[in-house]
Formats: C-alpha cells, sequence, structure tokens
C-alpha cells in the first residue's frame, strides 16, 4: 500500500473533532502514514490485557493510546484555534502556514 501524503507531523498540537475524545486537544505521537492514522498524547485511551511473559509472573490491564484516523484531528493555531494548513514559499524555503490568519505554523 503507498504511503499518504499528510500536512500533520509528529509533535503538532492537534484538537479532536470527532469521535469520543471531541474538543480535546494533545501532542502527537506517532503518525502512520500507511493507513492514515495518528497517535495522540493522552486522548483515545483503551484497556489492553498484558499476558505474563515469565513463569510467577502476573498478567496486568494497561491503559495505551489507540490511534485516531487523521481526518478526525485538526491543527492548533496558537492565534486563532483549528484550522486547515497551507503552505507558502519565501525565497525557495517551503513551510506551512494557518489558512485563517497566515501565521506560521
Amino acid at each position: 500500500m503507498a504511503e499518504v501524503k499528510m500536512r500533520l507531523k509528529k509533535g503538532d498540537q492537534v484538537k479532536v473533532i470527532a469521535g469520543k475524545d471531541k474538543n480535546k486537544d494533545g501532542r502527537i505521537l506517532k503518525i502512520n502514514r500507511s493507513t492514515c492514522h495518528v497517535i495522540v498524547e493522552g486522548l483515545n485511551i483503551v484497556k489492553k490485557t498484558m499476558k505474563p511473559r515469565k513463569e510467577g509472573e502476573k498478567g496486568s490491564i494497561i491503559e495505551i493510546e489507540a490511534a485516531l484516523d487523521s481526518s478526525n484531528v485538526m491543527i492548533l493555531c496558537k492565534k486563532c484555534g483549528p484550522t486547515r494548513i497551507g503552505y507558502k514559499v519565501n525565497e525557495g524555503n517551503k513551510f506551512r502556514v494557518c489558512k485563517k490568519c497566515g501565521e506560521k505554523l
């Protein structure tokens, strides 16, 4: 499966716009470009059972962040909040800008 070009990057501050964590925000920890999923810090928490690895060790239930579809998050601009991403080229340098106010992201 081909990798999809996404405008989001690891470390971006995003806001969830759909799903059980709607209107919450967090930072992107991981991006999977082949499935268009992102993992956001502290959001979409699910419980996972862990089997004991060694004899005498107990199994446990842990909470981890599950993946969200990238279409369910929007990047946060410092001035105007959730926005779409545009691009500008200045002196040969390409950078991301906010579609609402034009500020560099």
